[in-house]
C-alpha cells in the first residue's frame, strides 16, 4: 500500500490542489480499478492503491430533455484594491459577471466577443467549477455547478489560455493523466493520443519531451488534445487559439467543427477573434463589463446595430475596439475573491 495515497478527482491539473515544492506521481499505470504509483526522490513511496468508486464510476448522462447550458441572474464579485492617490476606499467590489442570463441548446456552438477583463474567462471558470458564483445560478444538462460539480466536471472540459500541466511529465503522459479521470483505458488511449496530437498539429518528434520545454503554442496544443481527447459533452473554449500560427489556428476550428459533428457536442466559445467566431457560431454575443449585451445569430447581431460585420456590431455595442481593454480592468493582478 502507498503510505501516503491521494486522489485527485478533477479532469485536469489546474483543478487539483497544489503545492509549493511537492513533487507528483511522474509514473504510474491504471488496471481492473488499481493504480500502481510512484514518487520522486522529494516522496519514497510506492505500491498499489485501489481506487475509490467515485473515481472508476462512469460519467453522468446528459438528459435531452434539458438545455446544455442554462445562466439565470449569474454573479460574481472580486475585491479590488485602488490604485495609490486614487480617491475613495482602498478596497472596492468589482462585479466581473454581473447579472448574466442564457441558454445553450445542446448541439449548439456559441461565441461571446469581449476585450480583455471583460468577464469572458470568470464566466468559464464557473460554468467548469473552478470559481464559486456569489449570486444567480449556472446548470449544465440540469446539474447545478457548486451543488453537484463533481456531476458537472466529468461532461465538460475546458481549454483556457492559461491551461496548467504537470511539467515534468511529457504531452503523452498529460494526456493519459487526464484521459482516467474519464473512464478511458490505457488500451483506449494507446492509439487515440498519437492520432489526436497528430491532429493538432503537434510535432511527432517531441511528444515525449517534459512540458517545461515547449513553447506557449506547443502547449496550447497539448490543452486541446486534452480536452478533444475525452469527447466531452460540454466543450469550454477560453482564447483557444491564442499563441497558435495561422496553420494551428486552422487545423483547431476544423477539429472543433469535427467534434461537435461526430459527438453531438456543445461549444462555449469565448474569444476576441472575430473572424474565429464568425465561421464556428450558431450565434454571437457580446459582453462588456460583466453584461451579457446580446446573443443572437451574426446576421443578426449586425442587423441591429446596422453593422456590416461583427467588428462594427462589437463597436456600436461597446464603443470601443474588441482588442482595447480598460487600465483598470486589465490589471488582473489586483482582484481577489469576494468573501
Amino acid at each position: 500500500m502507498c503510505r501516503k495515497p491521494h486522489y485527485y478527482v478533477n479532469p485536469a491539473p489546474e483543478a487539483a490542489p497544489q503545492k509549493s515544492g511537492a513533487s507528483v506521481a511522474l509514473h504510474w499505470r491504471v488496471g481492473r480499478k488499481k493504480l500502481r504509483c510512484g514518487r520522486g526522490p522529494a516522496g519514497s513511496w510506492s505500491g498499489i492503491v485501489t481506487l475509490p468508486a467515485d473515481v472508476t464510476r462512469q460519467a453522468p448522462t446528459a438528459s435531452t430533455d434539458v438545455p446544455a447550458v442554462e445562466v439565470v441572474g449569474l454573479r460574481k464579485e472580486f475585491r479590488r484594491r485602488s490604485r495609490r492617490g486614487t480617491p475613495g476606499p482602498r478596497v472596492r467590489r468589482v462585479a466581473a459577471v454581473d447579472d448574466v442570463t442564457f441558454s445553450i441548446r445542446r448541439g449548439e456552438t456559441i461565441a461571446i466577443l469581449g476585450k480583455n477583463g471583460s468577464g469572458k474567462s470568470t464566466l468559464v471558470r464557473i460554468l467548469s467549477t473552478l470559481l464559486l458564483h456569489d449570486g444567480g445560478e449556472a446548470r449544465v444538462f440540469g446539474f447545478d455547478v457548486g451543488r453537484d460539480a463533481r456531476e458537472v466536471r466529468r461532461l465538460v472540459n475546458r481549454v483556457s489560455v492559461e491551461a496548467s500541466f504537470f511539467k515534468k511529465m511529457s504531452p503523452a503522459e498529460n494526456l493519459s493523466y487526464a484521459s482516467r479521470f474519464y473512464g478511458m483505458t490505457a488500451r483506449q488511449t494507446r492509439d487515440e493520443i498519437p492520432r489526436i496530437l497528430g491532429r493538432v498539429g503537434f510535432p511527432e518528434g517531441r511528444r515525449h519531451e517534459p512540458m517545461e520545454n515547449l513553447s506557449r503554442g506547443m502547449q496550447q496544443k497539448v490543452a486541446l488534445a486534452r480536452a478533444l481527447l475525452t469527447a466531452p459533452v460540454l466543450l469550454l473554449l477560453d482564447e483557444p487559439t491564442t499563441g497558435l500560427d495561422p496553420r494551428s489556428k486552422r487545423e483547431v476550428q476544423d477539429f472543433v467543427r469535427e467534434i461537435r459533428a461526430e459527438h453531438d457536442a456543445t461549444v462555449l466559445l469565448c474569444t476576441h477573434d472575430m473572424a474565429e467566431a464568425e465561421v464556428l457560431a450558431d450565434r454571437v454575443g457580446i459582453i462588456e463589463r460583466g453584461r451579457l449585451m446580446r446573443l443572437e445569430r451574426p446576421d443578426e447581431l449586425t442587423a441591429h446595430y446596422g453593422a456590416a460585420n461583427l467588428e462594427e456590431a462589437f463597436l456600436a455595442a461597446t464603443g470601443r475596439e474588441l482588442g482595447a481593454a480598460d487600465e483598470e480592468d486589465d490589471d488582473e493582478d489586483d482582484r481577489e475573491v469576494f468573501a
